[in-house]
């Protein structure tokens, strides 16, 4: 799996969840691809959502500074 693909597939759930509470000003078929719209997201949840959304967001963060730890390692 390339990594745009796994960026989709942890964030899709989470972008779903939150879109019409605190990531409104996304279009509706917006899926983030890559590191810097995945980025965008996870700022505007720790920024705009509630606290499950800000643990969630900063969960995500964690796994993708580690796998651009590893990509950039290798």
């Amino acid at each position: 799996m390339g990594r745009e693909t796994d960026i989709a597939e942890k964030l899709t759930p989470l972008v779903n969840k939150y879109r019409s509470r605190c990531l409104w000003f996304l279009r509706e078929d917006f899926i983030p691809a890559s590191l810097e719209e995945a980025l965008l997201v996870l700022n505007s949840l720790e920024k705009y959502g509630d606290r499950e959304a800000f643990i969630e967001a900063r969960r995500i963060r964690e796994w993708l500074s580690q796998t651009s730890s590893a990509a950039s390692a290798g």
